[in-house]
């Protein structure tokens, strides 16, 4: 299968970004977890061929846009990503929290039906293992007490986002109320 990489900065550092020939992205990776993008191609395709290419003018404007504060445009871009049953409706699920709100592990598990323990370990799971960074917006799902964690590219990218949509303000710990 043929995809195309390409490079986009942010202020966050710079992604790499793989999109098919339709402009759909199918994963948003940094570059610094280059490796991550490149082993989940591996797993989730049989056979890729990545061909780098310029970013996709309509997706780097989105991205541009999304960093100037226009928090609800990368809702706009499609994606798909190739996952088991459970993990594309937890993706659903993420894809689904509102800019400038967040959500628990266990209220996204409550939200999905989801009431064995056993099965809730699948949220985390399923949310650790989103190859499509900001647009499926797991930073949004937080622990209960109000913690940060669980963001595979960096806590600091998690809060750095979060005070990005409004949610946090800077060098608040936790989130209250949770």
């Amino acid at each position: 299968m043929q995809m195309f990489i390409s490079n986009l900065a942010s202020p966050l550092g710079d992604f790499l970004l793989v999109s098919d020939a339709q402009k759909t992205v199918r994963a948003l990776d940094f570059l610094d977890h280059k490796a991550r993008l490149h082993r989940g191609s591996r797993e989730h395709y049989d056979s890729v061929v990545f061909v780098e290419v310029c970013t996709p003018p309509e997706i780097t404007e989105a991205f541009t846009l999304y960093f100037s504060g226009e928090l609800e445009i990368l809702g706009d871009l499609r994606t798909e990503i190739p996952g088991t049953e459970i993990q594309l409706r937890i993706w659903g699920a993420l894809s689904a929290i509102p800019v400038g709100t967040t959500t628990t592990y266990g209220n996204l598990a409550k939200e999905l039906g989801i009431d064995d323990p056993r099965e809730a370990l699948d949220i985390g799971a399923a949310v650790g293992a989103n190859s499509v960074a900001i647009i499926v917006p797991c930073h949004r799902v937080i622990a209960s007490n109000g913690v940060l964690k669980g963001y595979p590219w960096g806590i600091h990218r998690k809060r750095w986002l979060l005070e990005h949509e409004n949610v946090i303000t800077p060098n608040q710990p936790t989130l209250p109320g949770i």
